[in-house]
């Protein structure tokens, strides 16, 4: 039998630690509840339950021989109840790197995609409901709203 998960995060990896927090923190609300200088944890003031980390890739703490290999191909979902909204603040306000068009997708989504520090990509989503066969790929009530 597994352990009880008490939570479960992502660590993101980077060359710049202030920086990469910086845009979290600036972008999609988050507070940062620890900060040293080669780690920052971070969470949501409206929903504590939503973290995620940065970390300096070269660590030590980081095993020898994984350091500093910021290879991105991580794609953050960040699901909202507004997004288009978020595209005007996002990408139409603050200036970041849109990656991927809005669009809506008959897969249930609504959705855009922008540049985060490090090769990371923010996906911001609102669930919509789903077209065609796609509706019929869910399991029972698993189906988007």
């Amino acid at each position: 039998m597994t352990a009880k998960l008490t939570g479960f995060y992502p660590v993101l990896a980077t060359g710049d630690v202030a920086a990469a927090s910086d845009f979290y923190i600036r972008h999609f609300g988050f507070e940062a509840v620890f900060t040293a200088d080669w780690y920052v944890s971070l969470q949501r003031p409206d929903a504590p339950q939503f973290e995620l980390a940065i970390l300096d890739a070269a660590h030590p703490t980081v095993p020898e021989g994984h350091r500093n290999r910021l290879q991105g191909g991580l794609l953050l979902n960040f699901e909202v109840d507004d997004v288009d909204a978020e595209h005007a603040r996002l990408v139409g306000g603050a200036g970041l790197t849109e990656l991927l068009t809005l669009r809506t997708e008959d897969f249930g989504q609504r959705h855009f995609i922008v540049a985060a520090p490090d090769g990371v990509m923010v996906d911001v989503i609102t669930v919509v409901p789903a077209a065609g066969e796609y509706a019929e790929q869910y399991a029972p009530g698993r189906e988007p709203a």
